[in-house]
Parts: structure tokens; C-alpha cells; sequence
């Protein structure tokens, strides 16, 4: 099969790696893909979000299958148009993408279903936002903004003041533009933060391993949040009794769910659970793979990841192997001095060839490089992907630091304790 791989970040390296591995898989593209990507598949200069020249370029090539990996081009209906030009794809449609596109839509869902989340009230006004939150007198308080937001839409406010500048940021002075018109303002929850990855067909729903995210930019979980700083796999707080009541509460009443709202849910479904003294609650849905979470779930999966595709886009996921093997996982993301504010871009990246480190068996996802004179260099926030499996937590991440120690490239920043909270929790602490 042809296939085209629609997004030029790590969580896509990750998936073109995994395609790459089916004895289905004859020819593999990128669209724009980037600097790593390239030594692993063909790539293409389009933009995800330009739906018209993604379709064109999927006919003009004749492409069998299309994978769409980011949020965007699916909540801009990328699937749907695909389907009408009678090319298959992996992802949901439009009306199942709101399911992360939009946040009301998403906790609305939730309310009217009984699947358990953060109590919650939806705002288009700062001022009437302002007195909810005085009203309810709790802090932290959570406000999200309805669209996609890059993974930069949700502020945690501690108090008052903090609280209206959030909304006064996000309703008044539109930080994220038409994705702030509308904000959720939520009950902050504790607990244990777990991320699972399912595959799903409409019907039958197929969890992938756990995985935690580490989302601030600084060591000991300080700083500002990020698209993540890095991943390790399985979560140790997410028990085989934790993953039943999810199972049971939260993944197949969320696929009824959509069932029913008449946009049945195919391709991967990512749940951002919290596992609160009360049980676990949903904190978000995704309506793709998670990044950096891919980049350590991926490498555990021990069957063939295109025909659990084609599966998922064909309603037969029920009949269709997903295995993992019983190992663990770790990824650290190298990133750009800066992010995820201002950072600079164009730094040459040394000690890999061909995209990774040599005579490792560490994988390298790339996700903000770029081409230039024949270098490789930064071209984003999130550079780089440094990803290990190894039969113990410990060991993974031991593997994946030592293979990050060999990259270099100007104010490099990386966090020191990716997966001490995991290996705290293993240890009982």
C-alpha cells in the first residue's frame, strides 16, 4: 500500500516509524513531514491545514490510505473530504473531532451521558465568568478556551486576580483568537493525572498502554505548561482496577455516546483521565494520538499498527489484534531555551546521522527540525524526541538521558527528573 502520513511533528515520526514496520506498507509519504521524517519517508511541503491541496495531493499520487495525525485538519473536516474523493483515512470526522475541538461540546457530552468529569458552567462573558468563580469561592479554578488552542488553552488560576486576567486574556483581548469566544470554567481535581490512547471503529473501543505526560517546562513540575516535556509508559498508577472502571464509566459510555449523537467516534481517542479520591474523571478528550504520549505508547505496541488502522476505518477492530509488549517506556523532549514563550530557531543540531544516534537502539523522533545546507537544525519549540524501551522503567529512562547526553545543539533545554514521579509511585512513596 501507498500511504500518506498528514503532519510534520514527533508524534507523526512516530507513527511513520511504526507504519514502516507492516509488510502492507510498500511506499511512505509525509505531508509537510520535516528534517527527520525525511530519512524515514518521502516528504511533501503542504501544509496540514490546507485541505484543498492535501486532497489534490492524495488523488494526484493516488495514495491508498491517509493517516490524519493532527487536531486540526480533522476538526477542519480533512477525513470527511478524503472520503468524498473516495480515499480512506485513519481519524474521525468533522462532527466526531468536536469532541477535542470543542470543550463545550465535549463536557456538554459528558454532562447529558453521566460520564464522570469536572463540574463545570460555560461563559462568553468575562464578567459573568468572574462571578461564577467568586460565587463558588474555590481555588485553583481551571478556564479552558473552547477551540483548539495548540495545547496552550487551559490556565490554572490559584486566585482572584489571576482568574480575571485568564478571562480578561482570553474573552476580551482574544489570545486565541475565536478559540477563546467561549471558556469553561471548571472545579480544579487532584489526583494522580493518567493518559490513555485507545483505538476505536464506531463501535468497539481498544485501549492502547497507559502513559504519563509531564507537561511543565521546568524540573519538579514548575514553570509553564507546554505540549510536554516528556513521556513514560505504562503509568504505574493506572491498576488493572483503575483501568476496569474506566472501561466500564468512562470508554464505552463515551463511545455510546457518540454513537447516539449521530458522529460515531473512529480512529485513536485519547482520554486525559485523573484518578481523584472519587474515582476517575475525564479532564479532556483528544481526537488524535497525543505528543508526546505516541512517542513512548508506539514503541511498546507489538502488532501491526496499519492493520489496526485499516481496521478502525473499517469496523472490524473487534476481530483485529492489539498487543503490547510487557516492557516500559520513556521518552525525554529536547527542546528549544525558551519555550514554550520566545525561542530561537535555525540552531544546528549535532550528534546524530541520519536523524539518530549512532550504534543506539534509542529511537530519535523528530519534531521541529528543518533541512538547511545540508545541516540538520531546530525549527520549533519541541526539537527533539529521545525515546527508549527497556524491560524496566528505570532502565528506559537510563537509556534514554545517556542517548540525550550525545545530541547537541545551542540552548538546548530539557527537564532532569522525566519519570521520578512514576518511579516514586513504583517504589510506594
Amino acid at each position: 500500500m501507498k500511504i500518506l502520513v498528514v503532519g510534520g511533528g514527533g508524534r507523526e515520526h512516530a507513527i511513520v516509524k511504526k507504519l514502516k514496520e507492516s509488510p502492507l506498507c510498500t511506499e511512505l509519504w509525509a505531508a509537510p513531514g520535516n528534517g527527520g521524517i525525511a530519512c524515514d519517508a518521502k516528504c511533501k511541503n503542504i501544509s496540514a491545514t490546507d485541505i484543498e491541496a492535501q486532497v489534490a495531493f492524495a488523488k494526484e499520487e493516488g495514495f491508498d490510505y491517509v493517516v490524519v495525525a493532527p487536531d486540526d485538519p480533522l476538526a477542519l473536516g480533512l477525513v470527511d473530504k478524503l472520503a468524498e474523493a473516495g480515499i480512506p483515512a485513519f481519524g474521525p470526522s468533522a462532527a466526531a473531532a468536536r469532541i477535542e475541538a470543542s470543550k463545550v461540546f465535549s463536557k456538554d457530552l459528558m454532562k447529558k451521558y453521566g460520564i464522570p468529569t469536572a463540574k463545570y458552567e460555560v461563559f462568553t462573558e468575562a464578567d459573568a465568568a468572574m462571578a461564577y468563580i467568586k460565587a463558588e469561592g474555590s481555588y485553583p479554578v481551571v478556564i479552558k478556551a473552547d477551540g483548539l488552542a495548540l495545547g496552550k488553552g487551559v490556565l490554572i488560576c490559584q486566585n482572584e486576580a489571576e482568574a480575571e486576567t485568564a478571562l480578561h486574556e482570553m474573552i476580551d483581548e482574544k489570545k486565541f483568537g475565536a478559540s477563546g469566544t467561549r471558556v469553561v470554567v471548571e472545579e480544579f481535581l487532584t489526583g494522580p493525572e493518567v493518559s490513555v490512547l485507545a483505538f476505536a471503529d464506531g463501535e468497539t473501543l481498544k485501549p492502547m498502554v497507559s502513559s504519563m505526560d509531564h507537561k511543565r517546562a521546568l524540573d519538579g513540575d514548575e514553570g509553564l505548561n507546554t505540549g510536554g516535556m516528556g513521556t513514560i509508559a505504562p503509568n504505574p498508577c493506572y491498576t488493572p482496577e483503575v483501568a476496569e472502571e474506566c472501561r466500564k464509566q468512562i470508554f464505552e459510555p463515551t463511545m455510546k455516546a457518540m454513537q447516539a449523537e449521530g458522529c460515531p467516534f473512529k480512529g485513536c481517542l485519547y482520554f486525559g483521565l485523573m484518578i481523584t479520591p472519587k474515582g476517575p474523571r475525564v479532564i479532556e478528550y483528544n481526537c488524535r494520538f497525543g505528543d508526546p504520549e505516541t512517542q513512548v505508547v508506539l514503541p511498546l505496541l507489538d502488532s501491526d499498527l496499519l492493520q489496526i488502522m485499516l481496521a478502525c476505518t473499517n469496523g472490524t477492530l473487534a476481530d483485529t489484534e492489539v498487543k503490547f509488549k510487557n516492557e516500559s517506556a520513556a521518552c525525554v523532549i529536547l527542546a528549544s531555551g525558551g519555550y514554550p514563550e520566545h525561542y530561537e530557531k535555525g540552531k544546528e543540531i549535532t550528534g546524530l546521522e541520519n536523524g539518530q544516534v549512532p550504534g543506539s537502539d534509542v529511537v530519535v523522533y523528530h519534531a521541529g527540525t528543518a533541512e538547511k545546507d545540508g545541516k540538520l537544525v531546530t525549527s520549533g519549540g519541541r526539537v527533539l524526541g529521545v525515546s527508549a524501551t527497556a524491560p524496566t522503567l528505570e532502565k528506559a529512562l537510563e537509556k534514554a538521558y545517556a542517548a540525550s547526553e550525545q545530541i547537541h545543539f545551542d540552548k538546548l533545554h530539557k527537564r532532569a527528573d522525566i519519570g521520578r514521579r512514576a518511579l516514586n509511585a513504583l517504589k510506594g512513596e
